[in-house]
């Protein structure tokens, strides 16, 4: 029997995206089992890649340009088109304007950073002709709630005095007044759909500064600080628009982005996959497969919401059909809840102890190798299989 094998992984932050983790498992995989039919499906999940893959997957087109980092500085971005008839829609991926990636290491401070630049990427979608945007939150590098990228499309945010706030997170402390006047015209009859994940929230014990702002490097007090900034901000989203922002599903996605989108932009929120989905054909490569290989560079108990291994194995498991996930790290914690989504085997692709620059530089030959021992156990359970029918 020929095994038909999906190989459907996310990329691997700061190392390899998305396709090019799908390929080295995809050579692993023909290296322990020659016969083997591999399907390659990667994945993105609003963030890094997201733009590039809808654009690749519909025959669009990208635009270069430059736009305000995260710190302040400026930075080589891009958005896109789809390729598809009808609306003109544009292809907006926030980590090009403000991800984590563009934080330099030494400067990572959810409290200065800003959203700026993916306002300035909208409002050349906008310039370009877009009838419809699309809008891919995740890997970002701020807590900004969307504060900087509202006011590069007009929006004024201001302090008590009157005066303009200053950007990053910590500058929403200072908010008084959301003036909405001088908002982008075009933004009113202009449908934006935001990619988000559903399980983000903006405020309390699971909001946005508590569960992401240590990994974008804020202090213990750093976090308090922009957990209580973050109160102010959404209390003066609803008096501005009636919108309660608080708890909303997905209005924490990326620092907080959702909330600006769909307070200030009028976007509509959706989990993520239900964009992604539409446009990669995945559930058309799922139906062909016998067995699925997932990965991600860590695997934890945070996997199970929102991330790709686990919405993977959720609509593998509708199907039967048996999941392998790979890690570039197995995290602490809960991390056998994993086999209540769906997955049904994990394993990290470290095999010895390493540094993270290591680890980050023999990715491909990591992801090869541990996909190659992984296919040759499956291949060790389909012979004792056999055997044990023959006898």
């Amino acid at each position: 029997m020929t095994l038909k094998i999906l190989i459907a992984p996310s990329g691997f932050k700061e190392s390899l995206d998305a396709s090019a983790v799908a390929a080295a498992i995809a050579l692993g995989v023909k290296t322990g089992m020659p016969d083997a039919d591999t399907l390659l499906a990667p994945l993105v999940d609003g963030g890094e890649g997201f733009t590039k893959a809808l654009v690749a997957a519909t025959g669009g087109r990208l635009h270069r340009l430059t736009v305000t980092g995260p710190v302040g500085e400026p930075v080589e971005a891009f958005f896109g088109f789809l390729g598809r008839s009808g609306p003109r829609t544009a292809v907006v991926e926030m980590a090009a304007a403000a991800g984590l990636a563009l934080v330099p290491r030494d400067r990572r401070n959810p409290m200065l950073t800003t959203s700026y630049g993916v306002g300035e990427l909208i409002r050349a979608a906008l310039d370009a002709g877009a009838e419809r945007i699309l809008v891919g939150c995740g890997d970002s590098g701020i807590n900004d709630g969307g504060a900087g990228m509202a006011d590069a499309l007009g929006i004024r945010l201001l302090d008590a005095s009157g005066r303009r706030i200053g950007r990053g997170g910590g500058a929403l402390a200072t908010l008084a007044q959301i003036d909405l006047s001088g908002r982008d015209p075009r933004l009113a009859t202009t449908r934006i759909d935001a990619a988000v994940n559903w399980h983000n929230v903006l405020l309390g014990r699971n909001g946005v500064a508590r569960v992401f702002a240590p990994q974008k490097g804020a202090t213990p007090e750093q976090v308090v600080a922009l957990e209580q900034a973050l109160h102010v901000y959404a209390a003066q989203l609803q008096a501005a628009t009636g919108d309660d922002t608080s708890t909303a599903p997905g209005c924490g996605a990326s620092g907080g982005l959702g909330a600006g989108l769909q307070a200030l932009l009028g976007a509509r929120l959706h989990p993520r996959y239900n964009i992604v989905m539409q446009y990669l054909a995945f559930d058309d490569l799922l139906g062909q497969a016998d067995l699925v290989i997932t990965a991600e560079g860590c695997l934890d108990e945070q996997t199970p919401f929102g991330k790709i291994p686990a919405e993977v194995a959720r609509r593998a498991k509708k199907r039967g059909i048996p999941v392998i996930a790979l890690a570039g790290t197995i995290g602490r914690g809960r991390v056998r809840i994993n086999f209540e989504h769906g997955i049904d085997a994990f394993a990290s692709i470290l095999k010895r102890p390493c540094t993270l620059e290591e680890a980050i530089a023999e990715t491909e030959k990591l992801l090869r190798r541990a996909a190659e021992d992984a296919i040759r156990m499956v291949g060790v359970g389909i012979r004792l299989q056999h055997e044990g029918h023959a006898a």
